[in-house]
């Protein structure tokens, strides 16, 4: 991929928020030039793992029964891969329906979810896999925003579905509310907000922010065909203060506030474009 042009449309991208920042005026994508350091021991050492899973925990697994609803009634069963499937959570509800799998490449992460006795692997797509290994599903949750060559990843997943196989992304929406009000704050020099949307400094960054139709444009560039899509929750009550804290950087004022504002406002926020978007794509 070329980190000058649009890996959706081909436009030359442009700087825009940040000195790591850029984005396309075609077609609205938005790229974050940051390094992801996936094993880096330093960079682990600002995340508390054990409060970062209770966090997320209750949203996640909420939606993921959400999104295999949604897949068991297009793929009632089959083989099925989680790539980077962190705490096994996907993995585990998945089992119900077909013969599952994850990958991890963060060995802390795969080093908790193995002694789960949950179907993980270690290692990055698609090189932890066998050569003859084919699958009916793959799935990334919350992952293909964090993989820089995206290009290549779709190129394999095409390569490692069987014919008529989904590919099933689940993503942060640069349409949701709360991506729009960081980036206010960001252009008004609020950006630590907006830092932390991106992961920025954390093990592993975002390095893309897409919404639903560049997304698809992508997709079908790919020899994807999207044939559904969605939102999903960004976030309940339960958790939610530990998710605020789990990466140490704020302080207490700061985390009780964020968690008042954000608690009073989930009625309204409900109603509201959603962080988080999924897309089911056929292959090609």
């Amino acid at each position: 991929m070329n980190n000058h042009l649009c890996p959706v449309c081909g436009e030359v991208l442009i700087s825009s928020m940040q000195k790591w920042h850029y984005r396309c005026d075609g077609c609205r994508y938005e790229k974050g030039d940051l390094a992801p350091a996936i094993n880096n021991v330093s960079l682990h050492q600002l995340i508390d793992e054990p409060d970062r899973e209770i966090g997320l925990r209750e949203v996640r697994v909420g939606n993921f029964r959400k999104l295999l609803e949604v897949i068991t009634a297009l793929k009632p069963s089959g083989k099925l891969l989680d790539v980077g499937c962190a705490h096994g959570w996907f993995v585990e509800q998945a089992l119900n329906d077909f013969d599952a799998l994850g990958l991890e490449p963060d060995a802390n992460v795969y080093n908790n979810t193995i002694k789960k006795n949950i179907p993980v692997r270690m290692g990055y797509f698609p090189d932890a896999l066998e050569d003859f290994e084919k699958f009916d599903v793959i799935v990334f949750n919350d992952v293909i925003e964090h993989i820089p060559d995206i290009e290549k990843v779709l190129d394999a997943c095409a390569a490692r579905l069987n014919e008529g196989g989904l590919l099933v992304l689940n993503l942060p929406s640069s349409d949701g509310v709360f991506y729009r009000v960081a980036r206010l704050f960001g252009k008004m020099g609020k950006t630590e907000f907006f830092d932390r949307l991106w992961q920025k400094d954390l093990p592993s960054p975002h390095v893309h922010y897409f919404n639903v139709e560049n997304l698809a444009l992508l997709l079908r560039r790919c020899q994807f065909a999207p044939i559904e899509s969605g939102t999903l929750p960004t976030l309940g009550l339960k958790g939610l203060y530990t998710r605020i804290s789990y990466t140490g950087n704020l302080g207490l004022l700061s985390r009780l506030l964020i968690y008042g504002l954000i608690a009073m406002s989930v009625p309204v926020l409900r109603l509201l474009p959603s962080d988080i978007v999924y897309i089911v794509a056929k292959k090609a």
